[in-house]
């Protein structure tokens, strides 16, 4: 780095109110770490943001001496779009405070806040707003991509319930967007990913859940993995928007509940979720018991907070992952067996594939409603391709590339954006669907340059 180069850092480093880190500095190493332990990037400076003011110095840094750029919320992408290689990182993980006005059921979310942060301050309200599964994702990409869990059929998307956003562009402009405020600009953040700018204030509409909520874990053996899939299959119909039932094949942890000769074997879980009291959803949840004979379950009422951890132990940083993912309009007979056939060769401990249930509020809006387009997906399914070593690599990635060619024929047009890993390039017009001529469009008018592509990059349209 030559001393024009310094100097320039220097003056960067006298704008910010939070820090700036280079190769040589402490903590440098831990913060280009993320959740996939596959990322190992190093970028030429990392500047941890303590606000607005921070974000658009560093930005206006990286656009006018021609760094990369890449922007880190919770760090949670499975492609590892947070990092790049010798350019500059916005890192937005100190930046993670939540207001809630509980009157007027909002949710004001800085953009490195993680789903625990936003779990805590709205429950303490009886609140929530749908997010995902894993306390520790960020809910700055997560929303981005549009966003689903457990409370999707019941109020829509993480996307569906944003109001309005504060957002960086690449101009170094901090505007605010809704649906009256740059329209477009607030249509194409709901869906389109990071491709537009640096937001770093979200607003969410709150819904009143919990505190407590009906949740259950229940653990078919394995050898009943067909007829419990083809009987979930078959009850989807008739659930309603308050019920949620997700299907995870994978080992059996070490669950409390299990006979200790039950650990380490393939099992079939039914993830079971309602915001509603156990006494009205008794019935639905007897059906799900009803799919065969369970090797054990946990059921009851819970915190909606504890539930929304219940899978953080087995997506625990610092493991290696690999993922592909398809969505289904419906799950055949042959899909099925797809399915359990390569979950009887699971290649790792860890690895697990799983099928999140959409339809209800999520299934409801038009494609071209916001960015988001996959409006007929029912089931998302994501291969966790997962394991520890490095020696592990070529056979876990190999086992799920063969998945995922072996269910492709089942499955519908569309790849939720969020599950592509950094290899899937020719994946995005399907991930944008026909959305994509409009989004590239709104890419033109905000970012024609196209700063913003360390990411499922949408190229601008001139």
């Amino acid at each position: 780095m030559n001393t024009l180069q310094e100097t320039a850092i220097d003056g960067l480093r006298g704008q910010l109110r939070g820090d700036l880190l280079q190769g040589t500095d402490a903590g440098y190493d831990s913060a280009r770490q993320i959740w996939n332990a596959m990322i190992d990037k190093h970028p030429a400076l990392i500047v941890r943001c303590a606000d607005s003011a921070d974000v658009r110095a560093a930005l206006a840094f990286a656009r006018d001496n021609g760094f990369r750029l890449a922007v880190r919320g919770g760090g949670h992408n499975i492609a590892g779009n947070a990092l790049c290689d010798g350019g500059l990182v916005i890192d937005l993980s100190r930046m993670r405070a939540v207001h809630v006005d509980s009157s007027a059921r909002r949710a004001y979310v800085q953009g490195g806040a993680l789903l625990a942060d936003v779990d805590h301050e709205t429950q303490s309200f009886g609140l929530a707003t749908p997010l995902g599964i894993n306390s520790t994702t960020g809910v700055a990409g997560l929303t981005l991509g549009g966003g689903f869990g457990w409370l999707s059929r019941k109020y829509g998307l993480s996307a569906d319930n944003l109001l309005s956003a504060e957002i960086v562009t690449a101009g170094g402009e901090l505007l605010r967007t809704n649906p009256t405020e740059h329209p477009d600009l607030f249509w194409a953040i709901r869906g389109g990913g990071g491709n537009f700018g640096v937001v770093t204030t979200f607003e969410f509409a709150l819904h009143a859940v919990g505190p407590l909520v009906t949740a259950a874990l229940i653990v078919f053996p394995f050898d009943q993995a067909r007829q419990v899939l083809t009987r979930y299959r078959n009850l989807v119909p008739q659930l309603g928007d308050d019920v949620s039932v997700w299907a995870v094949l994978r080992k059996a942890p070490p669950l409390p509940f299990l006979p200790e000769n039950v650990h380490g074997s393939e099992v079939v879980v039914m993830a079971f979720f309602s915001p509603l009291p156990p006494d009205e959803v008794s019935a639905e949840l007897n059906l799900v018991r009803a799919f065969g004979n369970p090797h054990g379950e946990m059921a009851g009422a819970m915190p909606y907070v504890a539930w929304q951890r219940i899978f953080d132990p087995l997506l625990a940083p610092g493991a290696r992952n690999y993922w592909k993912s398809h969505n289904f309009a419906d799950l055949g007979d042959e899909a099925i067996d797809t399915v359990v056939r390569h979950a009887g060769a699971l290649p790792s401990a860890h690895t697990e594939i799983f099928l999140g249930l959409l339809g209800g509020q999520a299934s409801r809006l038009a494609a071209d409603a916001i960015a988001y387009p996959h409006r007929d997906a029912l089931y998302v399914m994501n291969v966790h391709g997962r394991w520890t070593e490095p020696g592990e690599d070529d056979a876990c990635i190999s086992w799920a590339r063969a998945f995922f060619a072996e269910t492709a024929p089942y499955a519908s047009t569309g790849v939720y954006i969020n599950f592509m890993t950094q290899d899937e390039g020719s994946r995005i017009a399907a991930a944008y669907g026909g959305n994509y001529a409009r989004l590239k469009a709104i890419k033109q008018r905000y970012d024609p340059h196209n700063l913003f592509r360390q990411n499922q990059n949408i190229a601008p349209a001139a």
